[in-house]
């Protein structure tokens, strides 16, 4: 049968998100509700496309385009999310769909397209002209068991104690889907990392489009709120995706306490997997996480460059934003808070 593609339309999310979820290399990523995330958090152009074949879905691509004055234009799959690129159940699809984003890239003007695989991808499933970045970031995934002392032994020693340090302190931990505290507590975070921060409008989406595949892991010190995390869950795995603490966390092991119980209440509710997400090698994000004695994967990011165009590197290691970060860092919160959400709309 011949091959058809076709822009996502609503009518089409049921069978998107049901080939997705039986695909082995589907990700919560994938998910046909996040066209409609990026384009009402961030104004950006949807460009989301199907492969059909005799009426059904054999192939999708989640794809949207960033394009601001600050940072470029770039076709990215997926914005503002880890994993992406095109899911397809044959190589004909595969090709079809990879063509289909070289050529929008072609059509918009776009300095590049980014296929955010998580897996590894035979350059034949591709064709085209695509080249990889290895170094760019890895991802840390490690099965988890519905025992918390047995997940608790495979944690090392060192970060164990920090573990224990928040419960012998008392700490406490909620589960709910409150979006307001959640960015209080994430946006000083970030700040004091040199981050800009997303608006809070952004986590009130994500909690409102997947209520039924996402909550807020808040660690409460006393009754105060020191850290707090929202959490993905898709098929069988767990992923802490936003979160972070105050300056008062780091004296009770507050972090460490909070991705503790997230992982304790993902194993109670039949998680197996906990997805500890991306990061670049030499960030203190990937010293933790690899302190929890998670290995780390490389992630395979796949590049379609226009003439004269460099792979996108909008992240905390490149020099060039070296400065920026420094002084970011001593921001107002409230300044951050207000001149962070039309920055970080292009960085995807």
């Amino acid at each position: 049968m011949a091959l058809t593609l076709r822009s996502l339309e609503p009518r089409h999310t049921t069978a998107w998100d049901a080939f997705v979820a039986r695909h082995p290399a589907g990700t919560f990523f994938h998910r046909a509700a996040w066209a409609d995330v990026i384009t009402t958090a961030f104004g950006h152009g949807s460009l989301y496309t199907l492969a059909e074949r005799d009426g059904a879905i054999v192939g999708v691509l989640p794809l949207a385009q960033v394009k601001t004055r600050l940072f470029g234009h770039t076709l990215i799959s997926t914005p503002f999310c880890v994993y992406g690129g095109p899911l397809a159940g044959d190589a004909e699809a595969a090709m079809a769909l990879a063509a289909h984003a070289e050529a929008l890239r072609v059509r918009t003007g776009a300095a590049a397209v980014e296929l955010r695989h998580r897996e590894a991808v035979d350059d034949a499933w591709l064709g085209g002209n695509w080249v990889t970045r290895p170094d760019l970031y890895v991802t840390f995934r490690k099965p988890i068991v519905a025992n918390d002392e047995a997940n608790l032994k495979a944690v090392p020693r060192k970060q164990r104690a920090m573990v224990r340090k928040g419960v012998q302190h008392g700490l406490v931990s909620i589960v709910d889907q409150d979006a307001d505290r959640l960015h209080r507590i994430y946006a000083e975070s970030v700040r004091n990392l040199g981050t800009p921060v997303f608006a809070r409008r952004y986590f009130r989406i994500l909690l409102a489009v997947f209520r039924d595949c996402a909550d807020v892991v808040t660690v409460l010190d006393g009754g105060v709120p020191v850290a707090a995390v929202l959490n993905f869950y898709f098929r069988d795995e767990v992923l802490p995706y936003y979160g972070g603490g105050t300056q008062a966390a780091r004296r009770v092991a507050g972090n460490d306490f909070m991705y503790w119980e997230v992982m304790r209440r993902a194993a109670a509710r039949g998680c197996r997997l906990f997805d500890f997400g991306r990061s670049k090698v030499g960030t203190g994000a990937f010293a933790f996480k690899h302190n929890w004695g998670f290995e780390p994967a490389p992630l395979h990011y796949r590049f379609s460059l226009a003439h004269g165009a460099t792979i996108p590197d909008h992240n905390p290691l490149n020099p060039k934003y070296r400065l920026f970060i420094a002084a970011w860092k001593r921001l107002p919160l409230p300044l951050a808070n207000l001149i962070g959400p039309p920055i970080v709309r292009g960085l995807g």
